[in-house]
């Protein structure tokens, strides 16, 4: 893990680029994505937005829910909000969108493992959480619930109207919710961070 504030730097570029990317995959791979990226396509679908802008406005609006909760943003917090949504959208711009399972699951796969180890790389950073990792920690923070349970009622809600709007639900995005955890539970602690760190992991 490095230690110096450059390498540190690069560390959190690379993590939040490598995360847009994976990202982009699994939409590509067209069999359900991750539930704060279908409420990104529904809102898309029914704006003038892209999925990259509509990622850093739900970025944004989630990042103004952490004042009541009296949450602090690092710089970390910040460059999430502003780099995932670019990233994801390069990687729609190049990636084609594939047909058939034998195609799309093991491209689903690539995605969620780019993503696991994007997770890793940007925590492992230091620099802060993602803004929908913050809320969740504060909110739980503040109400005393498990912290499972106010992940739950947030990405349980993202998920339900992202769908509303239209956006990708499907085995994809069951498969995120249930190996997400135990995925990033392996690259975090190859970035200096315990093993308790798989609850923080959606960015």
């Amino acid at each position: 893990m490095p230690t110096s504030l450059p390498l540190r730097l690069l560390q959190l570029l690379l993590g939040l680029f490598l995360y847009g990317i994976g990202a982009a995959v699994m939409i590509r791979a067209a069999i359900g994505v991750a539930p704060w990226d279908v409420l990104s396509q529904g809102i898309a679908l029914h704006t003038p937005l892209s999925f990259g802008v509509a990622t850093n406005v739900i970025g944004a609006l989630v990042l103004l829910l952490w004042w009541p909760i009296r949450q602090k943003p690092g710089l970390g917090t910040v460059l999430n909000v502003m780099l995932i949504g670019p990233s994801a959208q390069l990687g729609l711009w190049v990636l084609p969108e594939v047909h058939g399972l034998l195609l799309q699951v093991p491209m689903f796969v690539c995605g969620l493992l780019l993503v696991a180890l994007a997770t890793g790389l940007y925590i492992g950073a230091r620099f802060g959480p993602g803004p929908r990792d913050g809320l969740m920690t504060g909110l739980h923070a503040r109400s005393g619930w498990p912290i499972w349970i106010v992940r739950s009622l947030i990405e349980g809600s993202v998920l339900l109207v992202g769908w509303w709007l239209g956006g990708n639900v499907g085995v994809g995005t069951l498969a995120f919710a249930l190996l997400i955890g135990p995925l990033c539970g392996v690259t975090l602690p190859l970035f200096g961070i315990g093993k308790a760190a798989p609850a923080t992991a959606t960015r």
